[in-house]
Order: C-alpha cells, then sequence, then structure tokens
C-alpha cells in the first residue's frame, strides 16, 4: 500500500512539474489564467494520464513479466532522460515549429501543440494576457504529452490508478495556482526552469523497477 501510495504520489508530482513551470512564465509576464481554464487544463491531463494507464492496464495482462519489467524501465527512464534535458530538448522542438499567425488555434493542430510545449507562453495566440477556455485546451494538450508515455509506463509497474488519477487531480491543480502566484511575485527575468526535476523523479521509478 505504501509503495502504491508513493509510486502514484511521485508519478503525479513529475507530471505536474511542468504545470507548475508554465504557469510561473504567465505570471511573470503577467499573463491571467482564469478559473474556468485552469480546470481545463487539470482535467484534460489527468483524462489524459487516466486513458494512458487504462490502455497500459489491459496491455500488461498480455504480455511476459520480464517484458513488462523492461518495456516501464524504458518508457520512464526514456521520459526522464528527455526532462532531465528539458531546456536542449525544448530548444531544438522550438527550431523546428516556430509559431507563426498563419496557424489556426485547434487542439488538433500538432505544430501549434508541439510549439506550445516548447515555449509554453505561446499558448497566450491572440496575445490577449489571458488563456482563454481554448487556448487552455491546446496548453492542456502540450503539457500531456508526456503523461501518455509515462501513464502506460505507471501502469506496468502496478501503481494504482484511482490514487494516480486523483493525484495527478489534486498536484495539477495546485501547481498550477502556485506558479501563477509565484510568477506574479517574481521579476520577469527570474529563471525557473526546474523540468529536470520530473526527469530525476522517472529516472528514480525506473531504476526501482530493477530493484
Amino acid at each position: 500500500m505504501i509503495w502504491a501510495i508513493t509510486a502514484a504520489a511521485a508519478v503525479a508530482i513529475s507530471i505536474s512539474i511542468d504545470a507548475l513551470a508554465a504557469s510561473f512564465a504567465y505570471g511573470c509576464k503577467k499573463i491571467k489564467i482564469p478559473m474556468i481554464s485552469l480546470v481545463i487544463i487539470s482535467l484534460i491531463c489527468t483524462a489524459t494520464i487516466g486513458l494512458s494507464f487504462l490502455f497500459g492496464s489491459v496491455l500488461v495482462h498480455h504480455i511476459p513479466e520480464w517484458v513488462a519489467v523492461a518495456l516501464s524501465f524504458s518508457i520512464l527512464f526514456t521520459i526522464g532522460i528527455v526532462k532531465l534535458f528539458d531546456s536542449i530538448t525544448k530548444s531544438i522542438i522550438r527550431k523546428y515549429t516556430q509559431l507563426n499567425k498563419e496557424i489556426k488555434l485547434s487542439v488538433l493542430n500538432f505544430k501549434l501543440v508541439m510549439n506550445i510545449y516548447a515555449d509554453p507562453e505561446a499558448a497566450d495566440v491572440d496575445i490577449s494576457k489571458s488563456i482563454s477556455p481554448k487556448e487552455a485546451a491546446v496548453l492542456a494538450a502540450s503539457l500531456s504529452l508526456d503523461g501518455l508515455a509515462v501513464g502506460l509506463g505507471a501502469a506496468i509497474i502496478g501503481t494504482n490508478g484511482w490514487l494516480l488519477v486523483l493525484f495527478t487531480l489534486l498536484t495539477g491543480f495546485a501547481a498550477l495556482l502556485l506558479g501563477c502566484w509565484l510568477g506574479n511575485k517574481a521579476a520577469d527575468k527570474l529563471s525557473f526552469n526546474i523540468s529536470w526535476l520530473g526527469g530525476v523523479i522517472l529516472i528514480g521509478l525506473a531504476f526501482l523497477q530493477l530493484v
């Protein structure tokens, strides 16, 4: 039971760190995230990791145990490394997905989602200094990219699904609120790139599977 709670909390926190960093950047730039947008982001991110966890739960019953261990390690370790070198990864993505005025605001617009993943501030497409519900949905899609893989890995390592969904919802919403508050209190030039911390957590969970 202790392992289930710890694993669910660790996964939820690792996913929520990106939301904290993004909302901090908005706070620094005085970009507001209304309550309805906060709720939309939290629900979409939670639903994404919940669905990927469900898929993983089905998959784990159809593969040998050693394959499950290898798969969970590979997923968590790979995402962990990507997040550990977050600034490098996002600079590469940003280079090939420069946002321009011709891009339509759509959750299904993969280029826009990837651009916002690399530069969260780009979510304010209309430069209104406020994240609308539609912009929030696109932002949530970009924040959920890691969750698709992490949810699958979490299911394979035996994380409690209900706890994972609950913790993801709570920590995600709290991270958004905290990030906005800290951003409003901080200077515009203050750096707050802590995505590497989520990478450390995921890498740690990956190696725990080999113990």
